[in-house]
């Protein structure tokens, strides 16, 4: 166990709970000059809430992307690669997000070495690489490369460190300034869809220019970042890819495997919400069902975070948020109109990324070392990347085997993300007991 707890103190809050080794005297070892103490993190200041702006932006090429990819999904569906099924076509953003999970292991580890600045340049070439090749391709195989595998090592390479480092830049401030950051995949959510889908309709542009523009404004926005984004903290050269002792923690494998449930299920809605409007309901112009979901998801990213940070601590907030994403998903199969499929993508969009933010705002939680901050985000990630990989997929092919039923793939969606609730809610109780007045 990470924290000791009272249970006979029913203020105490999870930011009180004393690590067993105080931060102010953790030592940093294996430099070459001995041990340095680590300085508290400022939690604030210009130059903290700047490294939050550099995680928004991050997360606006990254996660805004991804989420954009229901776009993708109809248009290849029905024009690019129309002669592919669903469950194939889901693959190129399944194995974008994958990438951009596994190898977080590998640039969270070099983050900690030292090699921030390099890896997030490098990271930004392959975004910025496999961008443009997707622009000039025109088959499956091609798509699946550039836009799934080559765009996914960028984002792995850029997202994993940079929510490492901007984290380390804060302490009790930290769910807001990670709810900040994250946000930008909400607002990438909103830019991107409505950027791609004009410009592949408008005459003279088609998908070839909507991707090169995606690119641009990609570059455009890494300015600052690929300017100013740096590390606080010394190198830690020594060590493992891995955190052998996070593995002997019963809480990280909590957190880990609610992880996995919980996104496992939570993108078969941003995947699929485009091609049920369509299916289902007989809608025809379904971007703004997208544009909605992220929407409601950029309020969902900033809003949970600063409730967690002043009144009920991380956890608190998302053990429920969890279970209500469960139940949407499960009234998702009882909607029957274009205006029930409005307020569900009003809801879940809110809900969704609200659980994503706060689960990423947590991530810092599972360590009283900020120099394993970065190591243990990987691993995380790393392990969660198969849920990723096989969710959307899982749910083309539900669809796809029940002659386009998408009752099976609501229901996977529910009960995946039900069993995440349950896995936090043994994280909380792994961490400070059952006393429902711990802030945690």
């Amino acid at each position: 166990m990470i924290f000791h707890h009272s249970h006979s103190q029913s203020s105490i809050t999870d930011d009180h709970i004393p690590p067993r080794v105080p931060l102010h005297e953790k030592q940093v070892e294996g430099h070459a000059a001995g041990s340095t103490a680590i300085s508290p993190p400022p939690d604030g200041g210009s130059k903290a809430w700047m490294h939050a702006v550099f995680l928004h932006i991050v997360c606006f090429n990254t996660w805004g992307v991804n989420n954009s990819f229901g776009v993708f999904q109809q248009y290849y569906a029905a024009e690019l690669l129309s002669s592919q099924s669903q469950s194939t076509i889901s693959w190129i953003g399944s194995v974008q997000v994958f990438c951009l999970f596994v190898i977080g292991t590998f640039s969270g580890r070099a983050t900690d070495m030292g090699y921030f600045r390099i890896t997030f340049i490098i990271g930004v070439f392959f975004q910025l690489l496999g961008i443009l090749m997707a622009s000039l391709g025109s088959s499956y195989y091609q798509i699946f490369l550039s836009q799934g595998v080559c765009v996914g090592i960028g984002n792995g390479l850029v997202l994993v460190p940079s929510m490492a480092v901007t984290s380390t830049y804060f302490s009790t401030k930290r769910a807001i300034a990670i709810s900040i950051g994250s946000s930008g995949a909400a607002t990438g959510g909103l830019v991107f869809p409505v950027l791609t889908e004009r410009l592949i309709a408008a005459q003279g542009a088609g998908y070839g220019w909507a991707m090169r523009c995606i690119g641009f404004v990609m570059l455009l926005t890494y300015i600052p970042c690929l300017i100013w984004y740096s590390p606080r903290l010394a190198p830690r050269k020594s060590g493992p890819l891995i955190d052998p002792s996070a593995l002997r923690e019963i809480q990280f494998w909590f957190f880990t495997v609610a992880m996995y449930f919980t996104f496992w299920g939570l993108y078969t809605v941003f995947f699929y919400i485009g091609t049920f409007a369509r299916d289902s309901i007989g809608m025809t112009g379904t971007v703004n069902l997208i544009l909605v979901l992220n929407g409601a998801g950029l309020i969902g990213r900033l809003a949970p975070g600063i409730v967690a940070a002043k009144c009920t601590g991380v956890l608190n907030l998302l053990i429920p948020l969890t279970a209500l994403a469960s139940l949407l998903a499960f009234l998702w199969s009882q909607v029957q109109s274009q205006i029930g499929l409005y307020i569900f993508a009003v809801f879940y969009g809110f809900v969704a990324h609200s659980v994503q933010a706060l689960s990423f705002a947590f991530l810092g939680s599972l360590t009283t070392d900020p120099q394993k901050l970065a190591t243990r985000a990987g691993m995380v990630t790393s392990l969660t990347s198969v849920a990723l990989l096989t969710g959307p997929s899982i749910s083309g092919t539900l669809i796809q085997h029940t002659n386009g039923s998408y009752f099976p793939a609501q229901v996977f969606t529910g009960i995946s993300m039900l069993l995440s609730a349950l896995f936090f809610t043994a994280l909380r109780v792994a961490r400070v007991g059952t006393n429902i007045r711990i802030k945690v």
